[in-house]
């Protein structure tokens, strides 16, 4: 996510570092190249420059020159502006009616069915509402299909009338089941459209004014860049909308779009959204992406994934085989798909401080486990308990059920054995005393080199 800028912003504010003296002008070339790695992003030049202005005002305000370590003064006055940039701080989500109505709009191609469907799954699982989603694309039969499929796939109900091709009807017959049903959430989807195209504008207009949503999102293809914000201008003139939703921000993004977005229109980023899976949703909050952008990764962020993932009684459970030294290869398998869950492999990684930067020219596949789970899932059941029992005959059949070859199954198996002696270690006596006592000799400030105590890679 935004590696390009990262990287260049890494080089501007690393202009700093072992300069023998610091000086006005070693700060006006900072700036400078922070303003050029801000406009290769497709962030418009007066917001760069604004930007850059601010930023300079405030270095040679804050004592920079005289400094002890100015480099990391820099970088915290730019981490602060990008937060300020991005809207300061996180905006909620308004789904205090009943029914609370979300419409979602966008233009053509920028993911706002999908979208509308992790929307879905997110208030339901996390904020434990019933959700009804409304298939309003009456020109696209595919996306209405699409809708169906997704709420089919996280529990949702969804309003679907083929014979009707009427999006304003269509609506408002949606509001009527949700209030007989009792559904507390509605999600309309809409038909993408372009900002120029008047009859499509006025359509969604139509639907707005008769709905009186709650929230209205715009759905914005973070890849676009400028061209995504010039619309987002467009639309909001039209539904004066209450937030923006960024999508696609696996992809190869600049950055333009995040970064310009709210200064434009005046309104909030709620949500950004990676790949296909229905989990990979997050809220926006500004002072992360601003350390993600500077390199600093998102270990909250990762966290709130992975507990949204947590399941409190299968954790017991595992606790218990552990110390029993009796975790299986089905217990290793479920851990396996629980991380699939969290989202795209390489956004994970870029949430963890440095490790981003030091495998940014790695290929990281998001089908890296798709031939370990394929060799669990060819094993019996004795043999997923029992790995013990796993001869060289049974090694065979197990490598040409999976489609992998003998030396792959044996190092899964390798890696296996040496992963349940390592949770053997730190379950007994020996490997607490020795975690215990690492806590104990912890620095004061955690690690040193990385923002929140995370050791450098």
């Amino acid at each position: 996510m935004f590696q390009s800028l990262q990287d260049k912003l890494d080089k501007a504010l690393h202009t700093l570092k072992g300069k023998g003296q610091i000086t006005e002008i070693n700060v006006a070339e900072t700036i400078k190249e922070v303003r050029r790695a801000l406009v290769d992003a497709d962030v418009s030049y007066k917001v760069a420059k604004d930007f850059t202005d601010t930023v300079k005002k405030k270095a040679l305000g804050s004592d920079v020159l005289t400094s002890l370590n100015p480099s990391q003064l820099m970088v915290k006055i730019v981490h602060d502006e990008l937060t300020e940039l991005m809207g300061g701080k996180q905006a909620d989500l308004n789904i205090e009616a009943n029914p609370a109505i979300i419409l979602i709009a966008g233009l053509q191609g920028s993911g706002k069915t999908t979208f509308s469907g992790k929307l879905a799954n997110y208030l339901k699982t996390s904020k434990n509402k019933k959700v009804l989603l409304v298939a309003g694309d009456v020109y696209r039969p595919a996306a209405i299909n699409q809708l169906q499929v997704l709420g089919e796939q996280i529990g949702v109900d969804v309003f679907a009338d083929l014979e009707n091709k009427n999006p304003v009807e269509i609506a408002q017959n949606a509001l009527a089941q949700a209030k007989q049903n009792g559904n507390n959430v509605v999600i309309i989807d809409t038909a993408g459209r372009l900002a120029i195209d008047e009859q499509m504008m006025e359509e969604i207009r139509r639907v707005h004014q008769t709905v009186n949503p709650t929230e209205t999102l715009f759905v914005v293809d973070s890849m676009t860049g400028q061209d995504a914000v010039n619309t987002a201008k467009a639309f909001n003139d039209v539904l004066d909308y209450n937030g923006v939703v960024l999508t696609k921000l696996d992809g190869d993004t600049r950055g333009g779009a995040a970064l310009t977005i709210r200064t434009v229109v005046d309104k909030p980023i709620k949500f950004i959204s990676t790949g296909e899976k229905m989990e990979a949703l997050d809220v926006f909050y500004p002072e992360r992406m601003a350390d993600r952008i500077l390199g600093m990764g998102d270990v909250v962020s990762l966290v709130e994934r992975a507990q949204a993932q947590f399941d409190e009684e299968e954790a017991k459970r595992l606790q218990k085989k552990i110390a029993k030294n009796s975790f299986d290869f089905d217990d290793f398998l479920k851990q396996i798909q629980q991380i699939k869950r969290m989202g795209n492999m390489k956004d994970l990684i870029g949430m963890i401080p440095g490790a981003g930067k030091a495998l940014k020219d790695v290929e990281i596949n998001d089908d890296a486990f798709k031939g370990v789970e394929a060799i669990i899932k060819s094993m019996t059941p004795k043999e997923r308990k029992n790995p013990n029992i796993i001869d060289n005959s049974r090694k065979k059949r197990i490598a040409a059920g999976s489609g992998t070859t003998l030396q792959e199954v044996n190092q899964l198996l390798k890696q296996f054995s040496e992963m349940g002696k390592m949770m053997k270690f730190m379950n007994s006596s020996q490997g607490k005393s020795m975690m215990e006592s690492m806590a104990k000799n912890m620095p004061a400030g955690g690690f040193p080199g990385m923002p929140g105590g995370m050791p450098k890679m």
